[in-house]
């Protein structure tokens, strides 16, 4: 039997989640899982189920979308592998925390390979059997060295998302709209938060007690995009600002791991510039 993640989301009327369960009963499908939540403010309705029976993906979808109302959009799919690519300036915890729960059987992806301005990392990643590419920077402006990231990309085949494993540099709207909902990044703050070089030591000189990470669509306004994940721990006068440091960076490599499970596994809704996640 197929199985199959159903994700729909509509404008908000009565019937729905009837109108989609009485075509899943007369398909004869099982219901695995089912989430629904209703934004009441926006008159927005999400609903992701997980089903598995004997049923076409195509033939399921329209059946969903003739039922719904107009305008509804409706997802069908097959759980399956997604491809990722990392990118990564120098910085070890966030990429190698990926590498490791992949490694684990944790990730249910196919790593395509690490992207790099600097080849410091190449040592570590290749211990992985993950393919390294060091594209520099190096007398190349902004665009120039985004061009070349992009024909690197452009080798891999069916990129499901691009993964800013602390990627130190700032993307150009033509290279977020070649990847549009598909760039996730790692910020190392609770977002709104401290912004700049070295957020750890601002941190510790405005004498804060909770430190945090938030993980993110990357959109063209910076740190902006809709977030998928965050998390914060506290501290306390005691902590200088590396202890701040190697304290947050085990946050953000958590957090960063956490919203690509969600990604591979299809439970995130993105609107109006924030997410619903089941």
């Amino acid at each position: 039997m197929a199985q199959y993640r159903i994700l729909i989301d509509a404008n908000d009327e009565k019937g729905l989640v009837y109108k989609v369960s009485t075509i899943f009963f007369e398909k004869e499908l099982n219901i695995l899982t089912n989430n629904e939540f209703v934004d009441k403010v926006n008159g927005k309705f999400f609903m992701r189920s997980v089903v598995e029976g004997d049923v076409k993906a195509d033939e399921l979808k329209e059946l969903i979308l003739k039922a719904l109302p107009k305008g509804t959009n409706v997802k069908v799919l097959e759980p399956h592998k997604k491809n990722i690519v990392l990118m990564a300036t120098k910085e070890m915890h966030a990429l190698g925390d990926i590498l490791v729960r992949h490694e684990e059987g944790e990730l249910d992806a196919n790593i395509l390979g690490v992207i790099s301005n600097y080849d410091e990392l190449e040592p570590f990643v290749s211990k992985f059997n993950i393919p390294y590419f060091t594209v520099s920077h190096e007398g190349l402006d902004r665009a120039a060295h985004e061009e070349k990231i992009l024909e690197k990309l452009a080798e891999f085949e069916d990129i499901d998302y691009i993964v800013l494993a602390k990627y130190m540099r700032i993307l150009t709207p033509r290279f977020v709209e070649a990847y549009d909902s598909k760039i996730i990044n790692i910020h190392h703050s609770f977002l709104p938060a401290f912004i700049g070089a070295n957020p750890y030591k601002q941190a510790y000189d405005r004498g804060v007690k909770i430190i945090g990470a938030t993980a993110h669509f990357v959109n063209n306004n910076l740190d902006e995009g809709p977030i998928i994940s965050q998390e914060v721990i506290h501290v306390d006068h005691a902590y200088s600002w590396k202890d701040m440091q190697r304290s947050g960076r085990n946050v953000e490599k958590i957090v960063l791991s956490h919203a690509l499970k969600l990604a591979l596994e299809d439970r995130i809704f993105v609107y109006a510039n924030k997410s619903v996640i089941f």
